[in-house]
Parts: C-alpha cells; sequence; structure tokens
C-alpha cells in the first residue's frame, strides 16, 4: 500500500518541491502514510507477543489455536489504533485550533512543529513498542536457555543411569527378577526335599523308591517362568527398548529447542531493522520539532523518512525467510493447487 499510494504522490512533491494534487488528498494522503507506518509497528508487537505466548505459554496458545475471531479482532485493533494515534490529529487539527499553519503548495501534518504532541505520539508509536518487543525477545530468548538447560539435565540424566536402576523401575523387569528368583528359591527347595525323601527312605521301609520318583516328578511338573539366558534377554530387550524411548524422546526435544531457537532469532532480525529504520526519523522528528526546523539538514530528515518506506518494503521479505510457516501460508494462497498435489505425489512415492 505505501509503494502503491504513499510513494508515488510523494516523489513529484520531492522533486518540484510543490504540493500540485490539492488540500483533500493532501491529507488523505497524511492519513493513510501514518496510518501505515503506524500499523507496521504495531503488527510487529503483534507477531512478537503471539511467539512469546506460543513459547512461554504453549499449551495455552495450542488450546486457543482455532479461533479465528480472536485473530481477527487482534489484527482489526491494530488498525483501530493506528488510527486513532494520528488520524483525528490529522483530520481535526486545525479546526480545534482555528486556524491552519500549512502554506499553500506544502503537504505535511498540522502538528509536525508542535514538540509536545510528537513526543507523546512518538511514545506510543516507537519507543513503547521498541521495549515491548525487546522483552519479548528477551524473555523468548530466557525461556528457551531454561529449557535448554532443563531437557539436557533430564536427558543426561536419565541416559547415565545404571542397568540396574533401569531394570528395578521396570515393571517387566521387576517381574522377570521376580520370577528368576522364585525359579531359584523353588529349586533350591525341592533339592532339599528331594535329599530329605531319600534319607526317609534309607531309615524306614514304608515308602520305596516309588515315592521318591513321583516326589521328583511333581517338582518337575512345577512351571519354570525362566531360565539365566531369559532374564539376560528379558533384561536387555528391556534395556534397547528403554534407549530407543530416551533417543526418541532427546530427538523431539531437540526438534522442539531448534524451532524455539529459529523463532528467537528471526524476531532479533525484524526488531534490529525495525530499530534501525525506525531510530533516526523518530529522534529526528522530536529534534526537528523542538528547534522548528532550524538544526537538522533537509537531507538527513529526508533519508530518515524514506527509511521508514525501507522498513515497510523488507518487512514482507522478512517473514518468508525468518518463517516457514509465511511461506507455506504464500504458497497456499498463490498456488493452492500445488500445496494439494504435494501430499499425494508424496503418499505415492
Amino acid at each position: 500500500l505505501a509503494g502503491a499510494f504513499c510513494i508515488p504522490l510523494y516523489v513529484p512533491y520531492v522533486l518540484t518541491g510543490r504540493w500540485i494534487f490539492g488540500r483533500s488528498l493532501c491529507k488523505l494522503w497524511l492519513v493513510v502514510d501514518y496510518l501505515l507506518c503506524t500499523s507496521s509497528v504495531f503488527n510487529i508487537v503483534l507477531i512478537s507477543y503471539d511467539r512469546f505466548l506460543s513459547v512461554t505459554r504453549a499449551v495455552a496458545y495450542r488450546a486457543q489455536q482455532g479461533n479465528i475471531r480472536q485473530a481477527v479482532l487482534k489484527m482489526m485493533m491494530v488498525w483501530v489504533l493506528a488510527f486513532l494515534l494520528y488520524g483525528p490529529a490529522i483530520i481535526s487539527w486545525e479546526y480545534i485550533s482555528g486556524q491552519s499553519i500549512i502554506p499553500i503548495g506544502e503537504c505535511y501534518a498540522e502538528f509536525f512543529y508542535n514538540w509536545y504532541f510528537l513526543m507523546t505520539a512518538s511514545t506510543l508509536e516507537f519507543f513503547t513498542p521498541f521495549i515491548s518487543v525487546m522483552f519479548f525477545n528477551l524473555s523468548i530468548y530466557l525461556n528457551i536457555q531454561k529449557r535448554t538447560k532443563m531437557r539436557l539435565d533430564v536427558f543426561h540424566e536419565v541416559h547415565n543411569q545404571s542397568f540396574t536402576e533401569e531394570m528395578e523401575r521396570s515393571p517387566e523387569a521387576k517381574l522377570s527378577l521376580k520370577c528368576c528368583k522364585w525359579e531359584q528359591k523353588e529349586s533350591a527347595e525341592t533339592l532339599d526335599l528331594s535329599k530329605s525323601k531319600a534319607q526317609a527312605a534309607t531309615s524306614t521301609s514304608s515308602l520305596d523308591a516309588k515315592d521318591l520318583l513321583a516326589t521328583s516328578s511333581e517338582s518337575s511338573r512345577k512351571p519354570k517362568c525362566c531360565n539365566k539366558k531369559s532374564c539376560k534377554n528379558s533384561a536387555s530387550a528391556l534395556s534397547s527398548e528403554k534407549q530407543v524411548k530416551i533417543m526418541s524422546q532427546s530427538t523431539t526435544q531437540r526438534f522442539r529447542l531448534s524451532r524455539d531457537k529459529k523463532v528467537a532469532k528471526s524476531l532479533a532480525i525484524i526488531v534490529g531493522i525495525f530499530g534501525i529504520c525506525w531510530a533516526p526519523y523518530t529522534l529526528l522528528m522530536i529534534i526537528r520539532a523542538g528547534c522548528h526546523g532550524q538544526c537538522i539538514s533537509e537531507f538527513w530528515y529526508e533519508t530518515s523518512f524514506w527509511l521508514l518506506w525501507i522498513n515497510s518494503a523488507v518487512n514482507p521479505v522478512l517473514y518468508p525467510l525468518c518463517h516457514s510457516s509465511f511461506r507455506r501460508a504464500f504458497i497456499k494462497l498463490l498456488c493452492p493447487k500445488k500445496l494439494k498435489i504435494q501430499p499425494h505425489n508424496a503418499l505415492q512415492n
């Protein structure tokens, strides 16, 4: 919008030094220009806040992801606030003050040299958003650092556990160990019973060899749940399953941490460019208003003014470059058939 409406009207004004499009179009141009620049800043704050919630309050954020109405209301609120910051002042300033200070052939806002208004508006337009975005970014970074440390500590703690501790924690391992111990105990009792039976048979004539054989056969028919080899196999199977589970969990955690770090990095890039493009204009605008344009060169003011439009041109490129979800959204809007064909081909391959 800035490139389609604001810049084409401003270029002749800069080259000729005169506004030739009339008073009404001048006000419309000022309203749209201030609105677009301010909404660009507020949208950066909104996106940063959204990323802040997605990292610090992931469960609540995922629960509200399908709430399209709330998302639309937030985006509409950005444009309403951006208009209220400068729009009413541009439209009604001369009527409230009772006269216009803009000479014929010029086009700028009535409050152009009002230092108090510009300081207040700049606080709401630049300083507060910049501090807010910095806070969101820093919170995201610290949260990621904390989660990284906690997850790595948990992973190393689980990974460095001994085989005995893994067996003790596992219900299947407990059953296997109990089974093996029970079998060893039963075999020992059977052996002692056989010895006692044999001694009784030699001293007493009422018991013959058949009783001894029957006792031995009964003991041999008792169920055996495992032997030493099966105990080792079950233990190794449990250990391998545990390792696979740990590896899968660590892979998932690393993926999440990598994704969160990319979010923080992309936001840092957007915030850095936002500060570089907006800080010079904001500072020069306040200084220019304080000294009524006598202490700031026109060249530097024009340069800072064009930086605002450069920021509006760079932001739409930054978002697709820094976020894969933006790239998928653009592909879905521009080439919906391509997005539908890709999963079908992937399944066939």
